[in-house]
């Protein structure tokens, strides 16, 4: 777990906030106006709030921007026995925006993010008032959900490392050191800014995962994909119309070597169908970090015409 007090080199220096709703010591951002509209911000792996820096300041002037690390990444402790699955993942936010008591929330998520932001939606559609995906995926009890997680494994190279390694029986090895190979765990994934790389950066990407013990989250997100462990929250029929009704936008680096808007953006539109999509060539998996320059005015936007 990174020092509460961290900034890397003043990238990130928003005051730390915690909480043991969860079942566990969680860290998050809590920027802006406390009476205003929040903005829910969902990382996913294996990043942490860090992601989403450039986006904080900038809805943070109008808005309360609350920026959790799930259990397992960032500032959040790793406890070694709990579960680190999708849905223990939902479970935590769950309890997390209760006990702050948020509502009227804006979703912004990213990689898994999505899922567990979606998980949300279901089990508390009167909470979210409008959802944001940045190469996020959004499963929502569609029919062909598994068939596009399935076909977009086949031709990920992370998620083909990720079933490979696992049969071979060290993908906890290999990503027991992810503060050593982040920076090529990134790359794989997608990540195409290489002039944004500095010390700081790696440091802030890298310092989560400083022992093996701290890279269960990491460890299991990977895992639960490999053994089927992960279980997608389904909506009931009164939380998957009220859900439909709402705003949303899709923002999607069309670089992305892990989630191919070919699989993902059709599970989005099966759920909004008419909202906004925005294909961002040249961007990738991590589109916050390739390009704010472009996602952060258009997410900006978005809350202010809807």
């Amino acid at each position: 777990m990174i020092q509460s007090n961290a900034t890397f080199g003043g990238s990130f220096a928003f005051a730390p906030h915690f909480t043991d709703a969860p079942g566990f010591r969680m860290h998050y951002v809590d920027e802006g106006p406390r009476d205003g509209e929040v903005v829910l911000c969902l990382h996913g792996e294996p990043t942490w709030g860090y992601l989403f820096r450039h986006l904080i300041p900038v809805l943070g002037a109008t808005h309360r921007v609350i920026v959790p690390d799930h259990m397992g990444f960032g500032k959040s402790q790793t406890p070694a026995a709990r579960s680190y699955w999708l849905q223990d993942h939902i479970d935590n936010l769950e309890r997390f925006v209760l006990a702050l008591g948020l509502t009227g929330i804006t979703l912004v998520m990213h990689d898994f993010g999505g899922p567990v932001g979606m998980g949300l939606a279901a089990r508390h559609p009167d909470r979210i008032r409008r959802f944001v995906s940045t190469n996020g995926p959004t499963p929502f009890g569609q029919a062909d959900l598994l068939a596009r997680v399935t076909e977009n494994a086949a031709v990920s190279p992370w998620f083909r490392w990720i079933v490979q390694a696992e049969a071979e029986g060290n993908l906890e090895t290999v990503l027991g050191q992810l503060g050593f190979n982040i920076l090529s765990t990134l790359k794989l994934n997608g990540f195409e800014n290489n002039a944004i790389i500095t010390d700081d950066w790696l440091a802030a990407y890298g310092a989560p995962f400083a022992s093996p013990a701290e890279c269960l989250g990491a460890i299991g997100w990977a895992k639960g994909f490999a053994t089927g462990a992960h279980r997608f929250e389904a909506p009931d029929t009164a939380a998957d119309r009220a859900v439909r009704s709402k705003p949303a936008l899709a923002i999607w680096g069309d670089a992305d070597r892990t989630l191919h808007a070919a699989h993902f953006l059709p599970l989005f539109e099966a759920v909004f169908p008419g909202a906004r999509v925005h294909r961002l060539a040249g961007v990738g998996h991590y589109c916050l970090e390739d390009a704010p320059e472009i996602v952060n005015p258009l997410i900006s936007a978005f809350l202010g015409q809807t």
